[in-house]
């Protein structure tokens, strides 16, 4: 059975934007985050920075549950993070989740999407390349 981290997994950046555990898509978290005046950028939108850390925190995610699910402890590095932003994140919950593209045994690289009311239609998109450290 595949070890899942909780929210108690998360950094306290993401805890401050208010980031949660929403739900499971299968062995991937689904990270989500409310709009309050924590994301806010300009008047009823969410800040870049604020959607970045959301694409961030999912891929971190999704890393710590395949490394656990193989028995694996490591340190994260960030190496690259690029991330494109598609569409103005508006004042609605924001979901990202994101999926390994290569697995190391040294790095990792992953893809994470971020969306709000249709997964189909992403609002961002990130790229992480993250040193591994084994602990």
């Amino acid at each position: 059975m595949t070890e899942r981290p909780d929210d108690a997994a998360l950094t306290p950046y993401a805890r401050a934007l208010g980031i949660e555990l929403d739900h499971w898509d299968g062995d991937a978290p689904v990270m989500r985050v409310a709009f309050d005046e924590t994301v806010e950028g300009r008047p009823e939108h969410f800040h870049g920075g604020a959607t970045g850390g959301l694409l961030e925190t999912a891929g971190y995610a999704v890393l710590r549950s395949v490394l656990a699910a193989s028995g694996r402890t490591a340190t994260l590095k960030p190496i690259n993070i690029t991330v494109q932003y598609l569409a103005a994140g508006k004042s609605q919950t924001s979901y990202a989740s994101g999926r390994i593209t290569k697995l190391g045994r040294r790095s990792a690289n992953i893809t994470v999407e971020a969306w709000q009311d249709d997964r189909a239609r992403p609002i961002a998109t990130a790229v992480m390349n993250v040193l591994m450290a084994d602990g």
